[in-house]
């Protein structure tokens, strides 16, 4: 048989459709992985898949409804399309219809190309690297544990109004823990790559040697608040929970913590005492991401009725003040602001910045060194208050040196507040967030200096 090109399946899936007006878009995607445990290799693989997504409008006289279908593989187009269609019809009239987007934006892939791939050899020269490392830890008598992936997911879309947009977005991560025999004592290194050329394994090889080196040392600590250190990839987890909350209408609506008392929302308040930028940019070298919406499903941040509309670069802080909410077309007609779509990456940036974590370090009299959150969770929607756990190394700043290891914490923080309250942030470098890294991978944060991070109670995790 002759395989259907994902093309293809795009065309047949619009010319089988009987709505008012369809978008259909598929996602072909590849992937390789290593994994390794103890200082040695124990699986590694490769796969492929294929996404099929209709989204069909119905307008029944009420108004636009919307209906999507997702298949995977290669499905039966008729039965798809009929699906979506009936979904449309049984979901009723959209609060999100707006007329779809029919000019193509800038930057489109070429459609008629073949979906782009990776495969194992992606590892090519990270495979021998990771063999020394084992060695050279087992030397130490030291384990390491961790992962690669790369994938390579292809993207093309077709709607009714004409469009036919394509983009390649390749996503690749390492995480590396270092522990002791006994395991109690353990530490992480991470990093994410479009192609893992730019990946040193003897870099972060040696980010986990000192980090262990570091934890031979322990103290206990009682919660409290402290001066404490945020990495990047600390700072990007908080970032990233603060971004997913930038909704306009959950703001206007007062239903987070960008809205104002009475009405409307913070947009044009200061934030961050610091001179801090957050922005959003599908060029940012490094971290490229799809310059067009692609969406399955509509939520405060994004709309089915937007496919297809342009993601251009944004800034959401701005010099310390809030600049810019996600504000999909529909709410941004409703409330006369402008539409801005939200965008596959993230940095923070204090232009002012020149140094170091390891600077900032050795300005420190007394102090935290934090290497990763997890376990993140919403306390409070109004305050952004946060909740969750430190892990594989908290360390102790003495006299602008590392002195030992204490126990892990549970912390209670608001990012909002934290960009108000931190003192210092360093320069920015691309990172890769621990908690969120299985859906958003594409990063690059400062370190931040917090003078009074609230760490609420001892946790016992390691």
């Amino acid at each position: 048989m002759t395989r259907v090109t994902p093309q293809e399946l795009v065309e047949k899936c619009l010319a089988a459709s009987t709505a008012d007006d369809q978008i259909a878009f598929v996602v072909e995607s590849s992937e390789a992985n290593l994994r390794w445990a103890g200082n040695s290799l124990t699986t590694n693989g490769a796969m492929r898949s294929r996404q099929v997504v209709v989204v069909s409008f119905v307008d029944g006289g009420a108004g636009v409804a919307a209906g999507t279908v997702t298949r995977t593989g290669t499905p039966d187009v008729d039965e798809l399309v009929a699906a979506s269609e009936q979904a449309a019809r049984d979901a009723g009239p959209a609060e999100d219809a707006v007329p779809l987007i029919g000019e193509e934006p800038p930057g489109n892939g070429d459609w008629g190309a073949p979906a782009a791939e990776t495969s194992i050899d992606v590892f090519a020269d990270f495979a021998p690297d990771l063999g020394q490392a084992f060695g050279e830890a087992r030397d130490r008598d030291e384990l390491l544990y961790g992962f690669a992936e790369h994938q390579m997911a292809t993207t093309y879309l077709g709607s009714s109004t004409g469009l036919r947009l394509r983009h390649d977005q390749p996503t690749g991560r390492v995480e590396l823990n270092g522990k002791s025999p006994d395991f109690s004592r353990s530490v992480w290194a991470g990093v994410g790559t479009r192609d893992f050329r730019d990946v040193s394994v003897a870099g972060l090889a040696a980010e986990v040697e000192r980090k262990m080196g570091w934890s031979k040392r322990r103290v206990e600590l009682p919660a409290g608040r402290y001066e404490t250190l945020l990495p990047p990839s600390a700072v990007s987890d908080l970032m990233i929970y603060l971004y997913w909350t930038m909704e306009a209408r959950d703001a206007d609506e007062g239903r987070n913590v960008f809205a104002t008392p009475g009405g409307g929302n913070r947009v044009g308040e200061r934030l961050a005492a610091l001179p801090l930028t957050l922005r959003s940019d599908p060029h940012a070298p490094g971290l490229e991401t799809a310059p067009f919406q692609v969406v399955g499903a509509s939520s405060g941040s994004a709309s089915v009725f937007d496919n297809g509309m342009a993601t251009p670069a944004v800034s959401w802080i701005e010099d310390g003040t809030l600049a810019n909410l996600v504000r999909p077309r529909a709410w941004a007609l409703k409330t006369t602001a402008p539409a801005t779509a939200a965008v596959d990456n993230l940095l923070l940036e204090d232009p002012t910045a020149t140094a170091s974590l390891d600077e900032m370090l050795a300005a420190t009299d007394r102090g935290l060194l934090l290497t990763t959150l997890w376990y993140i969770r919403e306390v409070d929607p109004q305050t952004l208050l946060l909740t969750g756990l430190t892990r594989d190394g908290v360390f102790l700043v003495e006299g602008g040196e590392v002195t030992g290891a204490v126990n892990n914490f549970r912390f209670n923080e608001s990012p909002v507040d934290l960009l108000g309250r931190a003192v210092q942030a360093g320069r920015t470098e691309r990172t890769l967030p621990r908690e969120w890294n299985d859906w958003f991978t594409r990063c690059a944060m400062p370190p931040l200096r917090v003078p009074d991070f609230n760490m609420s109670s001892v946790s016992p995790a390691s």
